[in-house]
Formats: structure tokens, sequence, C-alpha cells
């Protein structure tokens, strides 16, 4: 029999009691599209925030959506106990996209017709939308789709639960975890964070591995900061290993610094062991710990922390923010050569730290365009464009054209993009094919191409199309020019103070290489 799998992706925030008649209408929706099928088998797995947001959220409405799913008889459901365990098996992490090939298993392995699976994302503080697709494996044909809004119940958590780590099969890996210092001294150094992380994140996109450029994923925390916990040690997880690439700049946005005790050892720990680092020995896995105090302090010693991470071959570098030989002084080095890593020192302080490359603007330009060439797809889709140009429009107001034109790059050249945004662009969809033509869902159009016929609706996603590889093949294009400009401004600064991109850019460049990535 043929499987198949419900893709539910959530964007909601639940309020006590409202979430029960909601939940019975959108499972009532997904049953109908498989309702020729009887004693069909569902397993419902957990439904993550897409951002990777630790809450309890991705089990309650497990947990409610397979209440609801259970009272149609014509269902029958997979145990949690038995999904869990075959999940472990298959070293997946529930996750809201999966694989056709991925899905094939977990149906044969369950023996189940469906899978359910999807993602959460918060609207605001009290409501969430709910939008679900049901996928036939075998074929990859959409049988359904549906959307809710409910009310949030549930807490959001620091707590981190370890799960396995998401299995890209033969796509290369990176993995970067950025460790930031947010006391109160080190405005400077959170501000060259937002400024440069497109640009750092810009040269993993342009590197290879087998013919095939990485799947990267970064994760971010903060310590230092007094307005955290005394308990966590003032850590906080700000974002675990995601790709969303835009969420993980808002959370550097939204940063603030507060003095505190600097536990460098300690939040390297938890790094190591609470991210879902890949067990492949040959993915690029690094920590990138930033800071300016004794790298000794703390309950946990940094020695004990970093043999942890060599003995995962997560590579741990170490950026002081302050003199070379204070750094020497205070033991960055130390730890960073314990787990064959790089340390280098920057000018946190550094104000002109980006060069402007004559191609920025027009990089710049091409990117608010490509804005232009979304197909809103689900109801929380408008909510995303919205995300999209909000967070354009405060890169080009915080950071300057650089910066938009490094973020620009990345939107045209990273291969994850359209992955991230499949959910909710109908373009992404079908760039990433996640998506055929013939399984597009009139009713999760915008109103004005609901009423088109389908070789309107067919000629106008074509265009969008067309206009998005067009604007993309001139940043690339671009880009490679604005690469070279750069390279060559940057000999002349290398004499100047050092900045966070710089000393990343470097240490990546080499110790990717050691993983066989190679660099254009």
């Amino acid at each position: 029999m043929k499987s198949v799998i419900t893709s539910v992706i959530l964007t909601a925030a639940l309020c006590q009691g409202a979430w029960a008649l909601p939940l019975d209408k959108l499972a009532d929706k997904l049953a109908d599209g498989i309702k020729d099928r009887p004693a069909i088998k569902l397993a419902v797995m957990e439904f993550p925030y897409t951002g990777g947001k630790n809450s309890e959220g991705p089990v309650v409405i497990q947990e409610r959506l397979t209440t609801a799913l259970a009272q149609n008889k014509k269902i029958t459901l997979v145990e949690r106990g038995l999904l869990k365990k075959v999940m472990g098996e298959l070293n997946l992490q529930s996750s809201g996209t999966m694989d056709e090939e991925t899905v094939k298993k977990l149906g044969k392995m369950l023996g189940a017709d469906a899978v359910v699976a999807g993602t959460l994302n918060d609207l605001k503080e009290t409501e969430t939308e709910i939008n679900a697709r049901v996928v036939e494996t075998e074929t990859g044909k959409i049988l359904a789709a549906a959307s809710a809004t409910v009310k949030k119940t549930w807490k959001d958590t620091a707590a981190v639960t370890v799960t396995r780590p998401v299995d890209y099969g033969s796509k290369p890996l990176v993995q970067v975890a950025v460790l930031l210092d947010t006391s109160n001294s080190m405005d400077g150094l959170i501000n060259q964070a937002r400024t440069q992380i497109w640009a750092i994140v810009n040269e993993l996109v342009s590197a290879e591995k087998s013919g095939s450029k990485p799947v990267i994923e970064v994760a971010l925390y903060e310590y230092g900061n007094s307005a955290l916990s005394s308990e966590s040690g003032w850590i906080r997880l700000v974002m675990p290993f995601t790709s969303d690439l835009d969420s993980l700049a808002r959370e550097l946005f939204a940063l603030k610094t507060n003095g505190g005790d600097e536990y460098c050892g300690r939040v390297i720990m938890e790094a190591v062991d609470n991210l879902k680092w890949s067990t492949k020995s040959d993915v690029y896995k690094a920590i990138f710990i930033a800071g300016n105090e004794p790298f000794t302090q703390g309950p946990v010693s940094f020695q004990e922390a970093i043999a942890k991470a060599k003995s995962k071959n997560i590579f741990v570098n170490t950026i002081y923010c302050g003199s070379r030989q204070q750094g020497l002084a205070e033991q960055w080095k130390a730890g960073a050569d314990l787990a064959g890593g790089d340390y280098a020192n920057i000018d946190q302080s550094a104000q002109n730290y980006d060069i402007a490359a004559p191609q920025d603007d027009k990089i710049s330009e091409l990117s608010m365009k490509m804005n232009n060439t979304y197909v809103a797809y689900g109801a929380s889709a408008a909510q995303n464009i919205k995300d999209k140009k909000a967070l354009d429009s405060e890169v080009a107001r915080v950071s300057g054209s650089s910066a938009m034109a490094s973020r620009g790059a990345f939107k045209a050249m990273s291969p994850s993009i359209a992955a991230e945004e499949s959910s909710w662009d109908v373009v992404s969809a079908l760039e990433s094919g996640s998506i055929k033509r013939s399984e597009i869902k009139k009713d999760q159009l915008p109103d004005e191409l609901k009423k088109m016929d389908q070789k309107a609706l067919d000629g106008y996603i074509d265009g969008k199309l067309a206009e998005r590889k067009k604007i993309k093949e001139e940043i690339t294009r671009l880009q490679a020019e604005r690469k070279a400009y750069i390279a060559k401004k940057e000999k002349a600064r290398a004499s100047g103070g050092n900045t966070l991109d710089k000393a990343m850019i470097d240490t990546i460049h080499k110790q990717a290489t050691q993983r066989g990535y190679k660099f254009k």
C-alpha cells in the first residue's frame, strides 16, 4: 500500500482553552483529503519551530493533533513509542520537512500508510496559525492542505532537549556554533556580528565538496550577560542549529549587552553537549567563541570542555577582543591549541570594518527586487514575506550597503534558501522540488490568483520563476566581481586591526579544506 506523509506547517501561538475546535477542524480537513484511503495508518510526529526555538509546543501539538485524528474511526495511528524508536534508528530529528527517501523509509519501518509532520512559527505571543499538507510518499503528490488558528497554552523554554541531528543524506554539511560574550563591554563585538554574518556565511556558500554546495547550519549562544540567570551560568542558547539565517539575524539584532561573569569553559561544554552535532566524520564542525575576559573563569575547566569537543571532531576557535598579548596571557590561545583550532584577536572597537564595493548598491537593489518574485502560498505567507522585507530594511538601516550586498548575495546563492521558503512561497517550492506544478492548491493562493484560469496562473508563475532566475544570475555575477574587489582591499587592511569576519573566514578556509571542501 502506498505511504503518505502529512507535512503540517504550524505558524501559531496558542492561549488557554481554545485549541480543541480549530485542531478538530484541521484534522477533519486533512482526513477529508484522504477519505478515499479506508483504514489508513498514520504516524503523527512532533512539530518543531521553524527557527528551532526550544518549546513545549512541538510535543503539545503532536499530542493534540493525535487526539483529534483519533476521533476518526477510519484512521489508525502509530503508537508514539514505536515512532520515537524508529526515528532514533534512522538517525532523524522531528522535522517539518523530510525528503522523499526518508519518508519512504519511515513508512516502511512503521508499517504506516501516512506520516504527519510539521513545524511551528509564532505570529505573536498569543496566537498561532496552523498550515498542513498531506503528501503521498511514493509519488510526492500532495493529497490535502488545510490551515487553522489556535491559542497558545504551552511554554517556551531555554532548556535544550538533545535529539539526533538532521540527516542530509549525501549533501555536504557545515555546522558552525558562534558563542558571543554579551557583557557590558562587548557592544562592538555584537555590532560586528550583526554586520558581518552574511559575509561569513557567503564564504561557506562559495565552497564545494564532491561537486555540491554545502548545507550550512549555524547556532548562536550568548554568555556573560547578567540579565540571564545565575543558575544557567549567565548562558543562553539563542538559536540551535538552523539553516534559516534570517531567523538567526533577527536574534542578533535583538541581543543586548549587560555586565556579568564570562564562563568560557561552561558555554563551550553547553554547546558541545546540547547542540545536534552530526556524527559524520567528514562534516566540518566548528565552535567560534569570542570574548575579552580570562578563558579560565567559571566552574567548568576549559580543558575538560575542549577535550570533549575534540572527541566529537569539533574544532574550537577562540577570538579575543583586545590585544594579542593580553589574549595569550588570559589563556585564549591555549584553549584553541588544545582543540587544534585557531586563535585570533580582533579590534571590537573598529568602526569602519566594512569595505564598500562598487557593486554593493546594485546587488542591494536586485535583492529588494527578488522580494517581488514571491508567490504567497498558505495562510502564513503574508507574514513571512512581511518579515523578509522588514529584515532587509533593518539590515540596511543598521549595517549599511556592504552588509545589504552580502545578504543579497546569500539570498541568491545559498542552496538552502529555496528549501526554507518552500512552505509559503510557490516559486521557492518549485525551485526546491518540494512541490509539483500539478499539486499547487488554488485555495492556498492569494485571492487575485484564485480567480485566474490554469493557463493564466501558469503564465504568472512562469514569469516569476524567470524573473527570479535572472536576478539570481545577475547577483552571482556581481558578487564574483565584488569578492575580487574586496580581496584586493583586504591586503591594504591587513596591517590594520583584525575584525570578526576576517578572523572567522581565515579559519573557515583552513579548517573546511581539511574536511575536503574547496573554495572558489
